[in-house]
């Protein structure tokens, strides 16, 4: 299973930050060893990302410290209450791709 993340123009722009500091981003994750670059096996112009082991390690450990995290305020909460949760926070993560930066309903939003 490969665990490959495209960075592009609009993906730089779905994270509020621009072109050059997503390169960065990944420059420095490539040199703490979280991320691999090789050459795309499609397109010699383009360069593939892959996580490696590393930051998969990173990456567990940084869901475990949010569970932990949230498993403080809400230990004990009934699982009625975890599922409502739930379904509020999908709900507002629907809603956020909807906004632009400002909060305004973008134009393109379905």
């Amino acid at each position: 299973m490969a665990n490959e993340i495209g960075i592009d123009q609009s993906g730089a722009s779905r994270m509020v930050i621009d072109q050059s500091g997503a390169s960065r981003m990944v420059k420095d994750a490539v040199a703490a060893g979280y991320l691999e670059i090789k050459p795309s096996a499609s397109d010699t112009r383009r360069r593939e990302v892959t996580v490696t082991s590393e930051g998969l390690d990173l990456l567990h450990d940084a869901h475990l410290w949010q569970e932990a995290v949230f498993d403080q305020p809400s230990g004990q909460w009934t699982d009625q209450q975890r599922a409502e949760f739930h379904h509020a926070m999908l709900h507002l993560l629907a809603r956020s791709h909807t906004l632009d930066t400002d909060g305004h309903a973008r134009p393109d939003a379905p």
